[in-house]
C-alpha cells in the first residue's frame, strides 16, 4: 500500500559542503566560515524551495591530528557557535526548520532549555535540538577532561539530562499567561511549576523563566544506534539521523526503533527515521561523475587520509595509500555510535586498499550515498521511502551551494511529479510541516486526569 505522507528532507550544513575539498570547488565562497549572508543563502534556498530544515551539526572543538592535514580541511576548525547561527537565521526566515547540535556533555539542562525555548519564540516555533553525547576526544580536553568521558556514562549523563530539559519546558502550561491588566496579574500561578529535580547527575530546581514555546518544545533529533541510543531515541526524540549503508539494514533499523515508541506511550508516526545520503548529481549520470571526479582529485592525500581515521577511529599515519586497511589498529569498542562503527567496520573489510577507501568514502560515505541523474536519485529515494527504510532524507550535499542548487533545480521537480514531495509548506511550525503530534504539558495532563 502506498504511503499517504509526504517525503521529509532537510540539509546538512557544513560551510563549504559535505565533501572535505568543497572549499577548493571555483562555485564556492572561499570566505564562507564566518560570512553570515553565505549561510542566511543556503536558508533561503532550502526555503524557497520547502525543505523541511536545515541541519547544523557541531563539535565544541577544533579538531586534533595531523597539523598539516588539518591546514587544508577548515570545517571544523573555523565554523559559527550554532546557536548564535540559528538566532540570526530564525529572524532571517520564515518557515524553514532550524536544527543545531548540542552535546549534553558538556552543557548544562537549565542553559539548553532555556536557549532552545528562546529561538522557538524567536523563529515562531521552527527550532529543533539534536541530542549529542559528543564522540571525539578532542571536546573533553576543553571541559576539565582528558577526552572523553565513556560511552555508558555519557548515556547516562544524556537519559537524565533530556529528562531535565523536558521538565524544565513543562514549567509553563500554555495558558499560564493571564496577562490581565486590570488586575494587574501576568501569569496563573497555580500553572507555573517549579521541576526540583535531584539525580544521580544534575540538581535543578527551576521552573524556567520563558513561557511555553509555539511547539510546547522544540523538536528533537537524535543519531544514537546503540542500545541505549534506539532506546533514547524511542523514548523521546521526533528525528532520528541514521547512517546505514543498505536499505535492508535501513528498514530493519526503522522496525527496530519504531516498535520500541509503544512501551513508551508514544505514535511511530511522531518519529521520523532520516537517513544522511550524500547525493551527486547532474543532468545525466555522466555529469553527475564528473562532478565528483572534480572533488576527488582535488583531494589531498593527507585530508583524505584524515577524513577516514576520524569516522573509523583509528590512527592511519604512516599507512601507505596502496596498502591494504590495518584491521589490527581497529578499537574493540567505539568511542561514540555502535551501528555507525559496525557500518564502518563492515566497509574497511571489503579488501580495498586505504587509498580505494578514501575515494570510495569521499563519494558515497560508508554505502550510502549515490550519483546519478534527477530519474536515479529520485528512483532511490522512492525505493527507501515507500519500503518503509526512512520517512525522509537529510541531505549531505558535496559542495554549497552548488549542489543545493542542483537538486533544488533538478530532484526536486521529479519528486513532485512522483507525488513525493510537497508544493506548500503544510503549517509554520516544524512539527506542523513534519506531521508532529503537539506535546501535553505533564502538568496539563495531570489535572485532566483528575477532574476525569
Amino acid at each position: 500500500m502506498a504511503r499517504q505522507d509526504k517525503l521529509k528532507l532537510g540539509t546538512f550544513v557544513y560551510t563549504f559542503g559535505f565533501h572535505p575539498a568543497s572549499w577548493l570547488h571555483p562555485d564556492s565562497d572561499v570566505n564562507g566560515a564566518n560570512n553570515f549572508s553565505h549561510l542566511l543563502n543556503l536558508a533561503k534556498v532550502s526555503e524557497a524551495a520547502k525543505l523541511d530544515f536545515m541541519f547544523m551539526p557541531d563539535s565544541p572543538a577544533a579538531a586534533i591530528g595531523d597539523a598539516d592535514a588539518l591546514a587544508r580541511q577548515p570545517t571544523k576548525m573555523n565554523r559559527f557557535e550554532p546557536l548564535s547561527l540559528l538566532s540570526a537565521l530564525a529572524v532571517s526566515t520564515e518557515n524553514l526548520g532550524l536544527v543545531a547540535t548540542v552535546s549534553t556533555s558538556y552543557y548544562e539542562p537549565y542553559n539548553v532549555a532555556r536557549i532552545f525555548a528562546s529561538i522557538d519564540h524567536l523563529s515562531g516555533g521552527r527550532v529543533c535540538w539534536n541530542v549529542v553525547t559528543s564522540d571525539h576526544n578532542e571536546t573533553g580536553y576543553n571541559f576539565n577532561r582528558e577526552g572523553l568521558d565513556p560511552h555508558a556514562l555519557r548515556y547516562e549523563r544524556g537519559t537524565e539530562f533530556v529528562d531535565v530539559v523536558f521538565g524544565l519546558w513543562d514549567s509553563f502550561e500554555a495558558d499560564a499567561l493571564l496577562l490581565d491588566r486590570e488586575t494587574g496579574i501576568y501569569h496563573d500561578k497555580t500553572k507555573l511549576h517549579t521541576l526540583d529535580h535531584k539525580g544521580k547527575h544534575f540538581q535543578v530546581r527551576g521552573p524556567l523563566n520563558i513561557a511555553r514555546s509555539p511547539q510546547g518544545r522544540p523538536v528533537i533529533a537524535q543519531a544514537g544506534g546503540s542500545e541505549a541510543g534506539m532506546d533514547l531515541a524511542a523514548r523521546t526524540a521526533e528525528i532520528v539521523f541514521s547512517l546505514a549503508s543498505n536499505i535492508e539494514r535501513n528498514r530493519a533499523f526503522y522496525q527496530n526503533v519504531k516498535s520500541r515508541m509503544p512501551v513508551y506511550g508514544r505514535d511511530p508516526d511522531d518519529l521520523k527515521i532520516m537517513p544522511g545520503v550524500v547525493i551527486n548529481v547532474g543532468a545525466t549520470e555522466a555529469e553527475a561523475r564528473a562532478k565528483v571526479d572534480f572533488l576527488i582529485d582535488n583531494l589531498h592525500p593527507d585530508v583524505g587520509r584524515l577524513m577516514l581515521q576520524e569516522f573509523i577511529e583509528v590512527d592511519l599515519a604512516g599507512v601507505p595509500l596502496d596498502a591494504p586497511f590495518p584491521m589490527d589498529r581497529l578499537p574493540e569498542a567505539p568511542r561514540g555510535s555502535r551501528a555507525l562503527f559496525d557500518e564502518l567496520v563492515d566497509f574497511v573489510k571489503s579488501g580495498r586498499s586505504v587509498g580505494e577507501l578514501i575515494r570510495h568514502y569521499a563519494e558515497k560515505h560508508t554505502g550510502n550515498g549515490i550519483t546519478g541523474s534527477p530519474v536515479q536519485i529520485a528512483d532511490f529515494m522512492e525505493e527507501w521511502f515507500e519500503t518503509r527504510a526512512a520517512d525522509g532524507f537529510i541531505l549531505m550535499l558535496p559542495t554549497l551551494p552548488a549542489s543545493l542548487n542542483d537538486f533544488v533545480e533538478l530532484v526536486l521537480p521529479e519528486l513532485r511529479r512522483r507525488g513525493l514531495f510537497r508544493d506548500e509548506y503544510e503549517g509554520k511550525t516544524l512539527r506542523e510541516n513534519l506531521g508532529l503530534s503537539m506535546p501535553v504539558n505533564r502538568y496539563t495532563a495531570a489535572r485532566a486526569t483528575a477532574t476525569d
